[in-house]
């Protein structure tokens, strides 16, 4: 009974088993007959298989029976599956470690008092950066030999940065002899300065000694003496001079002020005498774009020789108002002179300026319009030519208006106008045309009556000569390393009286280079172009028909170029070295009729920061 029991149980199991495969056949291949159905076959084929179906179906729906075994089920076609193509992931592995680093946190509490931010506290004084190539000393000393029996030094003192008062001096010393006889100069100079502030007021003073030394060493070339005996020449200068000015401020409608006084002592070797002071300043009122103001001087001198002993003294007071704008300045004043001594007359010039923008920050156009009186000056015409002769006439014997000996010459109305400015970063320039009017302009001439015939003395252009020329100058820095500048000059002469400008060129060319190699070696070259000047003959007496005329031959100057430079090169902080080549071309040309240059020479030494 018991193995009965399990087989009956064993059949009922089969029977399921059997029959639920089916049923679940059944639903699956309708629903999936349905869902045919609705999409539209692209072909339909007539087939039995067809006609069995919707038997079965019919079947299905009379018996009732949709799970039965009368309903067939047909498979079309066979499952095939599709499966996407494979794509390969190309990436390559990262092999670098981009762990962050994390340092460890060290954490040290502040013991300090909370304070309140609200008050306004006083700024600490930012410390100024130190220069890397900067000169920890103040003074300065070079010394130096060369041929032509040169002898070369100076040196420059002074006390250091002190914003409250500099104290320096300096002396300088250079001395050549050149291949004619007698062909030395000597020339030492000495100052010493001193600059402070006193409350609102800069005041500035100076004292300086010059001294030059030289022979009348020129002479005829086409017609040498026979008995060569150069005189010795020397020109002593004491100089002196104390200026007091309010301190510039800052502020608005502000009023200042300046007064200087300044001169001079001159001597040469024949006992020839010039003194000179100026007492000079001005008052200047602003207000808002104004400026008003009033300038002046006293000018006190006296010359003394053997032949004549006069006094030269000018007065001037110079009234000006000035306004200025973004775009534009304007000065508008008179130039009043009066003198007194041995010529008393008083003159009225213009004194204006004008400036106006061009190309804002770039190029301005000024004009310029003015007049003054030239004192005529011992001291100055040394300067300018040192064989000038023993008891000079500056007083000609030819009288002007009045019967007032000449004495000095008046710039009775200057006219000049151009363009200046910057064409490019580092590149400035300055154009001017002008046109002088010249009353007595004096010249200096070769006298044929001094000893050997080589003294230079003055004549005046009686009446008025007319002036009119063009300068230019460029100034070019490349960098910091690179720097050129060039100035040249044309004037043309229209005399009164004479008929050249005696001993005066008429075109003149200055340039020149600096150039930084490294910071250690520098560089630098001078060019120089004097064109032709004039000079002339004793006068020569011509009698024809009864008629007696008196010409000069002119004596004609050749123009000449001249070449120079030097280098340098810094050892260290302390200690460089150094050399100068004058007159490379060795042209000997003539500076003055019967004076000729010094020839190539060349002088180096060492210097030294202490």
């Amino acid at each position: 009974m018991i193995r009965s029991r399990h087989i009956y149980t064993l059949l009922t199991l089969v029977i399921v088993f059997y029959f639920a495969p089916a049923n679940a056949q059944v639903k699956t291949a309708t629903k999936n007959k349905k869902t045919a159905s609705a999409k539209k076959p692209a072909v339909k084929p007539k087939t039995a298989a067809q006609d069995t179906t919707k038997k079965g179906g019919q079947g299905q729906a009379k018996n009732n029976n949709p799970g039965g075994l009368s309903e067939e089920v047909v498979v079309t076609t066979a499952y095939k599956p599709v499966l996407a193509d494979a794509v390969k992931i190309r990436r390559n592995p990262d092999l670098e470690d981009k762990t962050p680093f994390k340092a460890p946190l060290t954490y040290f509490p502040l013991d300090k008092r909370l304070e309140r931010n609200t008050d306004i506290r006083q700024l600490e004084a930012m410390q100024m950066p130190k220069e890397e190539d900067s000169i920890p000393s103040n003074n300065y000393a070079r010394i130096g030999v060369g041929n032509l029996k040169t002898t070369f030094g100076e040196v420059y003192i002074n006390n250091g940065q002190d914003q409250v008062m500099q104290v320096g001096g300096f002396a300088r010393h250079i001395s050549q002899s050149g291949s004619i006889p007698k062909q030395n100069e000597i020339r030492d100079e000495a100052a010493v300065f001193i600059k402070g502030i006193a409350d609102d007021n800069d005041i500035t003073a100076r004292i300086g000694y010059n001294r030059r030394g030289t022979y009348f060493y020129g002479f005829d070339p086409y017609n040498p003496p026979k008995a060569y005996n150069p005189l010795q020449q020397h020109f002593n200068t004491i100089t002196g001079a104390v200026e007091v000015a309010k301190k510039f401020k800052d502020e608005q409608n502000a009023f200042t002020y300046a007064a200087k006084i300044d001169g001079y002592l001159w001597n040469n070797a024949f006992a020839t005498k010039e003194n000179n002071i100026v007492l000079s300043g001005f008052i200047n009122e602003t207000v808002n774009q104004f400026y008003a103001g009033l300038g002046g001087s006293l000018d006190i001198s006296s010359q003394k020789d053997s032949a004549y002993s006069i006094s030269n003294n000018l007065v001037r007071l110079n009234p000006y108002l000035k306004f200025q704008g973004d775009n534009y300045k304007i000065d508008a004043g008179l130039n009043l002179v009066r003198g007194f001594g041995v010529t008393t007359k008083a003159y009225i010039f213009p004194a204006a300026k004008l400036e106006f923008q061009v190309i804002p920050k770039y190029v301005r156009l000024f004009a310029e319009v003015k007049g003054d009186v030239n004192k005529t000056s011992l001291r100055d015409l040394s300067e300018e030519n040192p064989f000038i002769e023993n008891n000079l006439r500056i007083q000609n014997s030819v009288t002007g208006l009045g019967g007032s000996p000449i004495l000095n010459s008046v710039d009775r109305l200057d006219l000049a106008a151009g363009l200046k400015g910057t064409v490019a970063p580092g590149v400035g320039f300055k154009v001017t045309v002008f046109r002088n009017r010249v009353k007595n302009m004096p010249l200096l001439l070769l006298d044929s009556n001094t000893y050997n015939h080589n003294q230079f003395g003055i004549v005046y252009d009686n009446g008025t000569a007319t002036i009119t020329g063009i300068n230019g100058e460029l100034d070019v820095k490349a960098s910091d390393a690179v720097s050129i500048f060039g100035r040249v000059e044309y004037k043309d002469y229209k005399m009164a009286s004479e008929a050249e400008p005696w001993n005066l060129p008429k075109f003149k060319l200055t340039a020149g280079t600096q150039l930084h190699i490294t910071k250690q070696l520098s560089i630098n070259g001078t060019f120089l172009f004097r064109g032709d000047a004039y000079d002339r003959t004793m006068p020569v007496t011509t009698s024809v028909g009864g008629v007696t005329t008196t010409h000069y031959n002119l004596v004609p100057i050749s123009s000449f170029a001249d070449l120079s430079g030097g280098v340098e090169y810094k050892i260290n902080n302390i200690f460089s070295i150094f050399g100068q080549v004058n007159n490379i071309l060795n042209s000997n040309p003539q500076i003055w009729r019967n004076y000729q240059a010094y020839g190539f020479n060349v002088f180096g030494g060492v210097g030294a920061h202490f």
